[in-house]
């Protein structure tokens, strides 16, 4: 059964300039997008890069999200609307410095950053960033010897993504679950959303 997002468009911006022209006229009336990205080994000539794609996305109040491999030449990746409450990392949060200070957000784009001040989803992600051990996190961890090991073993980055996963849970009973989830994986030396090899 197709999704939803599986009818966005497919936009083939050659350039940051073309992307965010797009992103100009498209960004109140689409859905979501499919941007062709290009990989470094197609040897096209001045492609866009992913953190350019990013950058002009939220100059907009867009966000990436799900990558699809398109062939061995180039990648899609799905860029829609920010949601409300949805978190902010703290790259995009320097990103969004970065294009402040460049003069380069749109009033959409600073409507959705004021919105997430407003509502506490731009601080969301700063503990996990910092990585912050929660309490409930760290006492399960205790309570499991074999998870303490394998989690404690986890790159930085790997420790990161699932502190993000446990913060974004909206409600207490769920970043519980996660917590458990965490802990039951961990003790089998695996992280949640981890691909089976």
């Amino acid at each position: 059964m197709a999704r939803v997002i599986d009818s966005y468009e497919i936009v083939d911006a050659p350039d940051p300039a073309s992307w965010r022209a797009w992103l100009a006229a498209q960004h109140a009336a689409s859905p979501g997008a499919w941007l062709v990205l290009y990989k470094k080994a197609s040897g096209r000539q001045g492609r866009m890069t992913y953190a350019e794609a990013v950058e002009e996305a939220l100059c907009f109040g867009w966000i990436d999200s799900l990558p699809r491999l398109k062939d061995e030449v180039c990648f899609h990746l799905l860029f829609t609307p920010r949601k409300p409450r949805s978190v902010w990392s703290k790259l995009n949060k320097q990103r969004i410095e970065k294009l402040l200070a460049d003069g380069r957000m749109t009033p959409v784009g600073l409507t959705k950053i004021e919105a997430a001040r407003q509502d506490g989803s731009w601080d969301t992600l700063n503990a996990s960033d910092a990585l912050e051990m929660p309490p409930s996190l760290t006492v399960a961890l205790a309570a499991n010897p074999i998870a303490q090991q394998y989690f404690d073993a986890f790159a930085p980055s790997a420790k990161r993504q699932i502190l993000q996963y446990l913060f974004s849970a909206k409600r207490p009973e769920m970043q519980q679950k996660r917590v458990e989830q965490i802990v039951a994986l961990a003790a089998q030396n695996k992280k949640p959303n981890q691909s089976p090899k």
